[in-house]
């Protein structure tokens, strides 16, 4: 039997090749939704490099160097192009130019080795003669460096190229926080005469070793500079994912509210989020404390702890929470920048007049408390004296107010910033001073309440002399372990809030807004704004997808 195959074409109809083409679809889309699940199950978004951030801050820079940076247009713009020998994190002071770093048995010396491909912007390598020109330069009283008390009685000591020492007349445990300061290079600077040093155009043309390098500085038909356009600095030791970074300087925190409500793109600060068009919203405590301060050696009345008491317990801290930074804050229980507790004892202004009555004062006729002793008859009057910086204008008369309607007879003095502090907070010429307190990553409350700190140079603006809190702060200053020294702050604070040696008011928060397709941003303890750029090498952008075993 023979059997035979002819090949023989059927034709397919429409409705064939429509069902072939759907199946086809059907397999392809298939195919596609298996190959991107296993894509996105199995890989890992991470971020990548590029994008471009705007930021919006007041003022304009004059000093965009780590040795004389004063105002936080300065600061901000130092902080992303120079880097310093260690750098804050969330975990503490970690190594940036440094590759490591040393402590001698007596706890005074400080060895720092330079990490071999640390370079400046312009590709010259950074060496330990670099840090030893920038020290020697904050510590010449003929530049005025605003860190110049950082650096007071430390000797410095070049071994190599790569190792340099700085030791302490004493130990102080804090010191690694100094050690942040950027480094410029001593190449370019060292011709630069000290008087001229605030005049030299390198103040405005800056090279750093920083994430971020100059690419252009746009200035108006004045010379007063626009914008500062940066690009990520390559060979940073810690290169940004961030590709280019524009700082907009505006005339006055009006300009830059209005800026951000209007472009959800631009970064700032200290402008709360009701002003915002979108941005992402982030805040932090700030490191600073807002207080009445007392000067019982103009004014006797404030050496008597009921009268402090009394004007502490009159005032509606939360009020003024409310009233001058929007809620952005909380009330201040103490010296230290930190959350108060939800057992504050409340404010009363019959507790308030039952202290006073107590301690042996009489209301008169006019209203105003007073207190005779042996014939002397002193009368609840002083002056409250503040800077006429608005916020400081608005908590004075408030807190006044209060004291007025207790019984107090207060006048209130305002001085401009550079007058209050030359001729009022230097020679301590004020009864009681309305003023903040900027308290370090470490909480060293050393400089603000040691009694060795009462006269000028010294921060101790209460004049406050306690022997126990005294060897307290001198411990925290010596103490190795970062969580005893904490303690030990603690302990001071609270000494110190329950003598009530000032009427602490409030601690304002940091607040910061960002471009909502900015991630990695991480705001731990703020000291100065410059600080919410600790963690900008972490900031990104655009992102990419990569398989585990590549990562």
């Amino acid at each position: 039997m023979r059997f035979s195959f002819t090949t023989e074409r059927i034709p397919l109809s429409a409705g064939d090749w429509f069902i072939l083409g759907a199946l086809g679809a059907l397999f392809a889309v298939g195919t596609y939704w298996l190959l991107a699940t296993i894509y996105f199950r199995f890989t890992t978004e991470v971020p990548a490099r590029g994008g471009a951030m705007t930021e919006g801050i007041v003022g304009t820079p004059r000093f965009i160097n780590p040795v004389l940076a004063i105002s936080d247009a300065d600061r901000d713009a130092t902080e992303l192009l120079f880097a310093g020998l260690m750098h804050p994190t969330l975990s503490g002071m970690q190594p940036d130019l440094a590759e490591g770093y040393t402590l001698s048995d007596d706890r005074r010396t400080y060895t720092f080795t330079l990490r071999p491909d640390a370079v400046f912007h312009d590709g010259t390598r950074v060496t330990a003669d670099d840090v030893a020109f920038t020290i020697a330069r904050i510590q010449d009283p003929a530049i005025k460096s605003p860190k110049r008390p950082n650096w007071e009685g430390v000797a410095v000591a070049v071994s190599d190229e790569r190792t340099i020492s700085f030791t302490l007349r004493e130990p102080y445990a804090p010191f690694l926080d100094n050690t942040d300061v950027g480094i410029i290079p001593k190449r370019l600077w060292d011709t630069v005469r000290p008087d001229e040093f605030p005049f030299s155009k390198l103040n405005v043309e800056p090279v750093g070793a920083g994430p971020f390098r100059v690419q252009r500085l746009v200035t108006n038909a004045s010379g007063i500079p626009e914008r500062l356009d940066l690009t990520a600095f390559s060979r940073a030791i810690h290169p940004p994912f961030i590709e280019s970074y524009t700082l907009r300087f505006f005339s006055d925190p009006n300009a830059l509210a209005l800026a951000v409500s209007r472009d959800s793109t631009l970064a700032a600060h200290s402008i709360t989020p009701e002003m915002s068009a979108g941005q992402r919203a982030y805040d932090a405590v700030f490191g600073r404390v807002f207080a009445v301060f007392f000067n019982q050696n103009e004014n006797a009345l404030f050496a008597s702890r009921a009268v402090r008491s009394a004007l502490d317990a009159a005032l509606d801290k939360e009020a003024l929470v409310r009233t001058l930074i929007g809620g952005y804050g909380s009330v201040a229980v103490g010296p230290l920048p930190k959350e108060s507790s939800a057992d504050n004892t409340p404010w009363s202004a019959d507790r308030a007049a039952s202290i006073l009555a107590a301690d042996g004062w009489l209301r008169g006729e006019d209203g105003i408390w007073t207190k005779t002793v042996k014939k002397s008859t002193t009368r609840l009057a002083f002056t409250l004296t503040t800077s006429n910086a608005p916020e400081l204008k608005q908590a004075a008369e408030l807190v006044a107010d209060s004291w007025r309607a207790l019984g107090a007879d207060v006048t209130v003095a305002y001085f401009d910033q550079n007058d209050l502090q030359q001729d009022v907070i230097r020679p301590r010429k004020y009864d009681a001073l309305l003023f903040g307190i900027v308290v370090g990553r470490d909480a060293d409350l050393f400089a603000f309440w040691d009694s060795s700190q009462r006269n000028d140079p010294g921060l101790n603006i209460a004049l406050y002399t306690n022997a126990d809190v005294d060897a307290i702060l001198r411990k925290t200053r010596t103490a190795e372990d970062p969580t005893e020294r904490t303690a030990l702050a603690e302990k001071a604070a609270d000494i110190i809030a329950k003598e009530v040696a000032a009427v602490f008011l409030y601690t304002p928060h940091f607040l910061y807004l960002t471009d909502p397709r900015v991630r990695g941003v991480t705001l731990d303890t703020i000291v100065t704004p410059a600080d919410r750029f600790a963690s900008i090498t972490d900031w990104y952008i655009d992102t990419e997808r990569i398989w585990p075993i590549f990562r």
